[in-house]
């Protein structure tokens, strides 16, 4: 191999990072604010593009001095609030990656991310003390607190991250470093089609590449938007669609730590949003607040993303905001937006649209596990995607990446639909994953927990309809002979062991569990007798 072949075939010299959305932001539009935090009064209550980059150069001087360097893994838990930001794009700065935490994870859940990742380091907000810090004292990890009240600092053994900035002993980086573009950037955690979450790694280039595209011909957002910040941001459909795409074009979040439908209706009236971006059970939420008296906002559009928005939804909120919902889809493995209903265009209520520039979406047959075989138009089948949107694959999971990627194209378990124009339908999952309030639930996590109380024999957790939620948990149970158990009892069981999205609300005791040949739950035989 001559020299030109390690220059065709090498690497390369380019560089990309996440992190320099908020540098360019703010060495662009430094008097910009950036974030606004709903329903507080101070310093923290707005926060400009040059301060916020600021502030994040001294959260990453803080971690780089904690050891935090390019490739290590810093874990989150922080709510939707100006630190969020800080320690997000810190940690991306550094050339580290940051591994977000679901905020209801309880003790368990949150130490199998932190050991399955790798964690040096984690940052716990204060609300999420009760669960987070043993999780991370278990196992020995180096730890620090954000939003820790000053009076209640000495009650807790780890150290609070503003007096560490406080302190002054860590200079904050000059600027971010340069990354390789298909480096990792952030590890999240999803069920996919196993009961144990997996750690879905995405690029660098997958992320930016998403914030630039869904811009510049999918979201239309202009740099004086307001944009809705109630989307949790540890979830991608709120780091990418909000907190990166809004800082990209220097538009404005109003943050929200807790959707709350009359307070979101206040905040976005007081502070002129004009974006709403949000999953279905927000939007009815809205609805209701504005039919129990609160104000209405003036918007320029609304997003909808992360389950099916029911058509009669979508109706209602046009006719009491005046505002286009653009319906899209997308899943944590595809940064995460692969399709959308392109704001000034015409919508197609019932779709998610056509695929985005650079992406690649087609029907393939379910039944062939191990090839990608394209069905005709119109055809029911599984949604596969290909594109630069595409995630680096699950961490430590080689069989489930040969299973999720096949000859380039990631089955996304979905089934649906393509017609002669393009639009995309989803019709069913081709999994038994649940999607409570946009969150995936799998069931045999569930189960899992059901099957530790004494009483149980054996459970089988699925999905039913639910007008709200989209769908809700529920759960038959074979109960043990002899045993007892009420259905508060189990709900109960479950609830204090798993996060509040995921514990089943309803359950039905069976005598017996309805079996396939092979001797599988056939779970869809439960939710068509339950699900009405």
């Amino acid at each position: 191999m001559n020299e030109n072949d390690d220059v065709l075939n090498g690497p390369g010299n380019a560089t990309l990072s996440i992190a320099s959305i908020l540098a360019d932001a703010a060495w662009r539009r430094p008097e910009k604010t950036a974030l606004i935090w709903a329903g507080q009064t101070g310093p923290d209550a707005r926060v400009t593009y040059g301060d916020l980059w600021t502030q994040t150069k001294a959260v990453a001087g803080v971690l780089r001095d904690r050891g935090i360097g390019p490739g290590d893994r810093v874990a989150m838990m922080v709510p939707n609030v100006p630190m969020f930001a800080r320690v997000y794009y810190a940690v991306l700065a550094l050339g580290a990656v940051v591994v977000p935490i679901h905020l209801l994870y309880k003790k368990e859940e949150i130490q199998h991310v932190l050991r399955d990742s790798g964690a040096a380091l984690v940052v716990i907000a204060a609300p999420s003390l009760g669960e987070g810090l043993p999780a991370a004292a278990e196992l020995g990890l180096d730890a620090v607190s954000v939003l820790l009240p000053e009076g209640t600092r000495d009650l807790v053994p780890i150290p609070r991250l503003e007096d560490l900035l406080a302190a002054g002993h860590s200079a904050p980086i000059d600027r971010h470093v340069g990354t390789h573009p298909l480096a990792p950037a952030t590890i999240l955690y999803t069920s996919g089609t196993t009961g144990v979450p997996k750690g879905a790694v995405g690029s660098h280039l997958s992320i930016v590449e998403n914030v630039n595209v869904t811009l510049i011909d999918s979201f239309d957002m202009k740099t004086d938007d307001v944009v809705f910040g109630g989307l949790p941001l540890f979830h991608t459909f709120g780091q990418t669609c909000v907190l990166n795409t809004t800082f990209r074009v220097g538009a404005t979040i109003v943050l929200l730590p807790k959707f709350e439908p009359r307070a979101a209706l206040d905040a976005m009236v007081e502070h002129g949003v004009t974006i709403f971006t949000a999953v279905p059970t927000m939007y009815v939420g809205l609805l209701q607040g504005v039919a129990a008296g609160g104000p209405t906002p003036q918007l320029r559009y609304a997003v909808s993303g992360g389950a099916p928005l029911p058509l009669a939804v979508l109706e209602s909120f046009e006719q009491s905001f005046g505002a286009t919902v653009h319906e899209g889809y997308g899943l944590t493995e595809t940064s995460p937006v692969a399709s959308f209903n392109r704001v000034g265009e015409q919508i197609h209520p019932g779709t998610v649209g056509r695929r985005i520039w650079g992406v690649d979406v087609m029907i393939a047959d379910p039944e062939q596990d191990h090839e990608i075989v394209e069905l005709p138009r119109g055809e029911l089948g599984e949604i596969v995607i290909r594109g630069h949107n595409l995630f680096k694959g699950y961490l430590g999971r080689p069989e489930a990446n040969r299973e999720a990627v096949v000859q380039g194209w990631f089955r996304t378990g979905d089934l649906g639909t393509i017609d002669d124009e393009d639009l995309i339908t989803i019709v069913d999952r081709k999994k038994d994953m649940i999607v409570r309030n946009g969150y995936n639930v799998y069931p045999t996590e569930v189960e899992n927990v059901l099957a530790r109380h004494e009483a149980v024999q054996t459970a089988a957790v699925f999905g039913v309809p639910h007008d709200v939620h989209g769908q809700e948990v529920a759960a038959a149970v074979v109960l043990k002979p002899g045993a007892e158990a009420t259905e508060e009892e189990l709900i109960g069981f479950v609830k204090d062991r798993i996060a509040a999205f995921k514990f089943p609300r309803i359950v039905h005791f069976v005598p017996e569990l309805p079996l396939g040949p092979s001797g599988k739950v056939l779970k869809r035989e439960l939710a068509r007798e339950f699900g009405s």
